[in-house]
């Protein structure tokens, strides 16, 4: 269903541009913008990797000393309307793959009607709802930082859905309440040990979220559930089934595969022009081998003309047990019981990679020309006791609980 989706998006992209280029002069029917970051970040750890999503394979640290891959993309954007109500999107972007490629992905391409001003449905891939910033999580210029806070944003990685949305707009009073609920399903990679890639797919995604705004206020409310499955846990849960009822106890306790994963989330901001104040909580609940996470965060700066310092605080913390007894080895045979030891042991090495961490940064913006945004980021990370955070690329040697400091540069800009 998903090629179907993105083929209909392109075939009426395509049909939009055509008879865009029929007119003379500027037609207002076909808007081609991009957007984009040329960035470089270093980290101090040495022993691991700091990265921008879950996804990404490498990043700053034990790979590289300055990494480009951290926050790097470059993304153009296609919209034609076909009409008043009728309009098509297409969005492809290339950044740094589970495979360290810069390979283009489709990250939007969809079919979009306005049945009245207020109420609209979209069908293809769209922009997944989760976080305050949505639309423009990818788009460094539009935010005030070199990127969201990691700690809130890393708890739901997934960026796009492939389905079916619809957004309410409803004025009550001075304010404007704004309802939106998507259904769909995501199918990406995640780095795996070894090379390759370890598949990640969502099944039956609802989100459901409510934006109220007003004068210089914002909140958003948000609900989000879906059913996970993730292969690379899958050798795993097949040894402990090779133990009876016994091993499919632990499997029903901790499998990933087709559990239901549920997200809540608040933010809100205040942004009068010259500051702004913004912050959001959420958590994730996934009754699995993955553990229940939630974190926040708190972030505020001063706009000078062109220039606009700020500091954010993040935490995320674990919300779940780090380790489990696992299968009783006292009855077991020598052979069998060392087997069963080592299924002990990896679940509690996966149960153990806590995410516990907090970070303090402290950065600045500086708009240097039209459309172009120069920012400076240093950020002090301390991870919990026996964390490895959410760093990536553990290496051997590695000592959980440690701090880390890392700087970023970056380049912003649109067109």
């Amino acid at each position: 269903m998903r090629r179907k989706l993105i083929r209909v998006a392109l075939f009426a992209l395509t049909l939009g541009a055509a008879a865009v280029r029929a007119d003379d002069g500027d037609p207002p029917g076909f808007v081609l913008s991009g957007f984009g970051t040329v960035g470089a970040v270093h980290s101090s750890q040495r022993q691991a990797d700091f990265t921008s999503n879950s996804f990404k394979p490498t990043g700053a640290g034990f790979s590289r000393n300055w990494s480009p891959d951290v926050d790097s993309l470059l993304a153009v954007q296609g919209t034609a309307n076909l009409t008043p109500q009728l309009s098509v999107v297409l969005q492809l972007i290339s950044e740094q793959n589970y495979d360290n490629t810069y390979r283009p992905h489709v990250e939007w391409a969809n079919v979009k009607y306005q049945f009245t001003p207020d109420f609209n449905v979209r069908v293809g891939r769209i922009g997944l709802p989760i976080f305050m910033v949505n639309d423009s999580r990818k788009i460094g210029y539009a935010n005030p930082w070199v990127r969201p806070p990691l700690e809130v944003y890393d708890l739901v990685p997934l960026t796009s859905s492939d389905g079916i949305d619809a957004s309410y707009r409803l004025p009550i009073g001075a304010a404007t309440n704004t309802f939106q609920v998507t259904a769909g399903r995501s199918d990406t990679k995640s780095p795996q040990s070894g090379g390759g890639g370890a598949s990640v797919k969502a099944r039956d995604m609802v989100t459901l979220v409510d934006t109220i705004e007003q004068g210089f206020v914002t909140v958003r409310l948000s609900y989000g559930r879906g059913r996970l499955t993730i292969d690379v846990f899958d050798p795993l849960m097949d040894g402990f089934r090779q133990f009876g009822p016994q091993g499919a106890a632990i499997v029903d306790k901790f499998n990933v595969n087709g559990r239901l994963a549920t997200f809540l989330g608040v933010g809100a901001s205040y942004d009068p022009g010259t500051w702004f104040v913004t912050g959001e909580w959420g958590r994730l609940t996934t009754d699995s081998i993955i553990g229940d996470n939630s974190a926040w965060y708190l972030s505020g700066g001063y706009r000078f003309g062109k220039f606009t310092p700020y500091l954010t605080y993040a935490r995320t913390k674990v919300d779940s047990k780090s380790s489990d007894p696992g299968l009783d080895v006292s009855g077991l045979p020598p052979a069998v019981a060392g087997a069963a030891l080592g299924l002990n042991a990896a679940l509690n090495s996966a149960l153990g990679r806590r995410t516990d961490q907090d970070t303090i940064s402290l950065g600045a913006r500086w708009d240097v020309m039209r459309n172009v945004a120069l920012k400076l980021q240093y950020d002090h990370i301390r991870l919990g006791a026996d964390s490895t955070g959410l760093l990536g690329n553990i290496q051997p040697g590695f000592q959980p609980g440690s701090n880390l400091h890392v700087i970023s540069a970056s380049v912003d800009f649109v067109f």
